[in-house]
């Protein structure tokens, strides 16, 4: 399986920016889908999941009606709609994939198991 996350970029704090991941494979369709983000000298940091059928779904409290994820099993790809970014949404974004199928959608790193190589978003002021 391989992940391929695009749409960072730069843009000024109160823009918008849509992340996507690209996924290889068949089971695309049975797998939960995370975007987690990591800032210099941070942790790697949850922002949110979407169960497989795309009926569930998590957030990471900053980012509640301010992100947006979404999938489309028949393309393989999930999203990540940011709308009014701020300053501190700046970091390197990842989407993973979920290690078993069917499970429930986890804030958790260590529930995933294939990453994305990542994209920078950058928000200035």
């Amino acid at each position: 399986v391989q992940l391929q996350a695009s749409g960072g970029g730069l843009v000024q704090a109160g823009d918008s920016l849509r992340l996507t991941c690209a996924a290889s494979g068949r089971t695309f369709g049975r797998y939960n889908m995370g975007w987690f983000r990591q800032a210099p000298g941070k942790e790697r940091d949850f922002v949110a999941a979407i169960g497989w059928s795309g009926e569930r779904i998590k957030y990471e409290d900053s980012v509640k009606g301010r992100f947006t994820i979404s999938r489309e099993n028949d393309k393989n790809t999930v999203y990540l709609q940011m709308n009014s970014l701020n300053i501190e949404d700046t970091a390197v974004y990842f989407c993973a994939r979920g290690s078993s199928p069917f499970g429930v959608p986890s804030r958790k790193p260590d529930d995933y198991d294939y990453w994305g190589q990542g994209t920078q978003v950058t928000v200035s002021s």
